[in-house]
């Protein structure tokens, strides 16, 4: 069984797509198998690893995208899967087993034109899409929008751990408390919906401090949020184990080139021995992400 893992955030803003798709392409350089499925209407996510001619295409026709799994009959959830996503300009894979599920704009219809059956819900659809797929992978990680309404709900109802990416800032620790209360609230409503082998319901694991500029000094909001973290994870909350990130990822203008390359930073930096580069912190992401992982095995949380 994969680690189904959501990232989000109540603050919109917060680099979510750049951890996501970073750290997605570094769990592959450690030797994973990753799908990426993205769940934000904006599409960052889609837009970066397909890049945009292959994304007005699919935008164009609106088939083999997560909202065409909700028109009957048009395709299933496997045949919405981009193999190998990441090509160079010649269009040769250069970073095999990092699969892409990709979304449009449509997906935003699910929120207002999607007539949903109380006894259906969306995010059981998904689900039962999903399942067909799921052993092909050690990781599938969502990329949820900044709130949870129906789309976001898709990834938090098919996930055991949820990851939340922040910036050094009071806003972060605001979006962060807004979305524990929302999330409590979701995992109940959906408690009946659950299947035996899904797991625990989805729950706050950890935060991922994200886009930190240099000659900042970060360690009074980070104490903020961990005192809130404290008291979550006191209050059962969040998960025993839940933790700020070591792992912190730098404000970088690499980033920002990734994005306009359409490659993950993994292709365009070359990993390096010595600390000062932002990929060697997404890669310290990824090592600790799985490091966290067996810990949470290990105690059964």
């Amino acid at each position: 069984m994969p680690r189904k893992i959501s990232f989000i955030n109540y603050k919109g803003g917060v680099g979510k797509t750049s951890v996501i798709v970073n750290l997605a392409s570094c769990l592959v350089e450690r030797g994973n198998r990753v799908l990426l499925i993205d769940l934000d209407a904006q599409s960052n996510s889609s837009i970066w690893l397909m890049r945009l001619g292959r994304w007005n295409e699919l935008n164009s026709t609106d088939v083999g995208q997560v909202y065409s799994i909700f028109n009957p009959g048009t395709v299933s959830l496997s045949e919405c899967v981009i193999k190998d996503v990441v090509v160079d300009k010649d269009g040769q894979q250069i970073l095999p087993g990092l699969d892409l599920i990709p979304t449009t704009f449509s997906l935003v219809d699910l929120e207002h034109e999607y007539d949903a059956d109380p006894q259906e819900p969306p995010y059981l659809i998904f689900q039962q899409e999903l399942e067909a797929i799921e052993k092909d992978y050690d990781f599938i990680l969502f990329d949820c929008a900044p709130n949870i309404l129906r789309a976001s709900q898709l990834g938090l109802f098919n996930s055991n751990e949820v990851y939340v990416p922040s910036n050094p800032d009071a806003l972060s620790l605001i979006g962060y408390t807004l979305l524990t209360d929302k999330l409590e609230q979701f995992n109940r409503r959906s408690a009946s919906f659950r299947r035996s082998g899904m797991g625990k319901p989805a729950i706050i694991q950890g935060i991922v401090f994200n886009s930190i500029k240099g000659n900042v000094d970060i360690e009074v909001p980070k104490m903020r949020m961990q005192f809130r973290l404290n008291q979550y994870k006191n209050a059962k909350r969040a998960g025993p184990h839940a933790k700020i990130f070591d792992a912190q990822i730098r404000d970088a203008m690499v980033v920002r080139r990734a994005v306009t390359l359409g490659l993950p930073v993994l292709k365009i930096t070359q990993v390096q021995d010595d600390t000062d580069s932002v990929l060697n912190d997404y890669l310290a992401l990824a090592d600790e992400l799985i490091k966290h992982g067996e810990s949470l095995v290990s105690s059964g949380d």
